[in-house]
């Protein structure tokens, strides 16, 4: 065997001389066995070359499965190894052909079979662009279902951070993230929850110096603050950049909800609510107080027309104001018109 082993060692290192790949080098190695072990098979007991090369076929079958062993048990190292440090397609990257990946395809699939949203529909809410003032109450709900259904970027304007007292309603905060500014306790909620959307985040008060310049990068408005003159401010930059504006608004145990688009005909918030509430008729929620799950009623409802705006599925809140009633689980709804005089839209 020793010969055998010598003239393994030669054909190796003639080969490394030579450059040859390793690859080769194994592959003349294996041919000498396979030689070998035919001469230990062929030949008679005793044979000189039968004796110099081993005299048995058991030993080199004996070393032959060993080797085989070794070179599996590597490789089946190398392929794990290699899937730990570049793991297949996952739910950040997938292979893609269409507007959507596979990955995707799988997320969107209950849209997708709706007639009335569709692959269209889908590739809408992807290509759509949706700014929400607000990450309290009723933008909490809105930005986790705008980002569960695929808006493709949404944008994020508050400048207030978590607080203990927020967690009784604002769902898409934590208590780990307690004082983080809340644009940012979002912006991880969503991306958790679909790694797929861009997240902008501004960590801001709106002011009308900044308003008209942001709203113009969107494609639609949720205004969820509330604050009289927040809300004024927003619709009168929503007016000046022509975009849509969906509103809602809650208490206690009541909330209400409207599209307001006078562009396409619908009243904007101002017809509706020329000046501001004496005091005491409309206290916020720190003053007044209010039922949990109701902000997820109505958030909840503003994404919902959101979806339906952008997909152009079903009728939408233009011209009508969705009011709801939780302590009597009532709701009604009111028809909203148009103000020649607005003070905002009358000009359009």
């Amino acid at each position: 065997m020793f010969l055998v082993f010598a003239m393994a060692l030669t054909i190796w290192l003639i080969g490394r001389r030579m450059q040859a790949p390793a690859q080769a080098r194994w592959l003349m190695i294996g041919i000498l066995y396979v030689v070998v072990l035919a001469i230990q098979i062929a030949l008679p007991e005793g044979a000189p070359l039968r004796e110099v090369t081993g005299g048995s076929p058991a030993l080199w079958l004996i070393l032959g499965g060993a080797v085989a062993l070794v070179l599996a048990y590597g490789e089946v190292l190398r392929r794990v190894k290699a899937r730990v440090q570049d793991p297949p397609a996952s739910t950040a990257a997938s292979t893609q052909s269409g507007p959507f990946s596979d990955v995707e395809l799988d997320r969107y699939a209950r849209h997708i079979v709706m007639r009335e949203i569709g692959g269209l529909g889908q590739k809408r809410m992807k290509d759509s662009k949706v700014l929400v003032v607000g990450a309290g109450g009723l933008g909490s709900p809105a930005l986790l279902y705008l980002a569960g259904a695929g808006i493709g970027t949404i944008g994020v304007v508050d400048d207030d951070t978590v607080s203990l007292s927020n967690l009784q309603r604002q769902v898409i905060h934590t208590d780990a993230r307690s004082g983080m500014p809340k644009v940012f306790s979002a912006e991880i909620a969503m991306k958790a929850l679909n790694p797929h959307i861009e997240v902008r985040p501004y960590n801001r008060r709106l002011t009308d110096a900044i308003a008209e310049d942001l709203f113009a990068d969107y494609d639609l408005i949720l205004d969820g603050n509330d604050n009289y003159g927040t809300r004024a401010l927003v619709n009168r930059a929503a007016v000046a950049t022509g975009k849509p504006l969906i509103s809602g608004a809650i208490s206690q145990w009541e909330g209400q909800i409207s599209l307001f688009d006078p562009v396409r005909g619908a009243p904007c918030y101002a017809c509706i609510f020329p000046t501001a509430p004496a005091d005491g008729l409309a206290p916020s929620c720190a003053e007044a107080g209010v039922a949990g799950p109701l902000p997820g009623v109505i958030g909840t409802m503003m994404a919902l027309e959101a979806m339906k705006d952008i997909t152009k599925a079903g009728d939408g809140l233009a011209g009508r104001m969705l009011l709801y009633d939780a302590l009597s689980a009532e709701t009604r709804t009111v028809k909203l018109k148009r103000r020649a005089d607005c003070a905002v839209c009358g000009h359009l």
